[in-house]
């Protein structure tokens, strides 16, 4: 209990501290990928920018006996007027792990919308992320799309 009102306490006192922000350095948080027909994985998400353009972006999510590991590259960009909303475009692998099944190894083109909240630590993002396979398994799966709610970092 202890562990969690420290942690809780530490949320809460970067929270205040990055409030004024509208751009972020790094996000962690929540992730829903939709990387295959018939399955919808959860798991955490984070981003990193290197730059004001250059971002990686890695995502662990689980699904019933399926866990998918993805590591993205985009560039990011401001919309003129548009305070805290940017748009993206990149590329980069996932390998999907299922028990008792081979692996499954794609190519993630990808392209949406990042939303820093002003005023709060929070970055919402949305976007098409079509798995392009590249191993045996499921055929292609241009219906896939990405979800984050993350913390944003300074």
């Amino acid at each position: 209990m202890k562990k969690l009102l420290f942690v809780f306490t530490l949320v809460l006192l970067c929270s205040v501290s990055i409030k004024a922000q509208t751009s972020y350095k790094a996000a962690l948080g929540l992730g829903v990928d939709t990387a295959v027909e018939d399955a919808t994985f959860v798991g955490a998400t984070g981003k990193f920018f290197f730059s004001s353009n250059h971002v990686g972006q890695a995502d662990l999510g689980f699904e019933d006996n399926a866990t998918i590991i993805t590591a993205l590259y985009s560039y990011h960009k401001q919309f003129r007027g548009a305070r805290g909303l940017r748009w993206y475009v990149g590329i980069g692998p996932s390998i999907i792990l299922i028990e008792d099944f081979d692996n499954i190894f794609a190519l993630r083109p990808h392209g949406g919308l990042d939303f820093k909240i002003n005023g709060a630590p929070i970055v919402i993002n949305f976007d098409w992320r079509p798995s392009i396979i590249l191993s045996d398994g499921p055929d292609n799966h241009v219906a896939a799309f990405g979800l984050g709610i993350q913390f944003a970092f300074n």
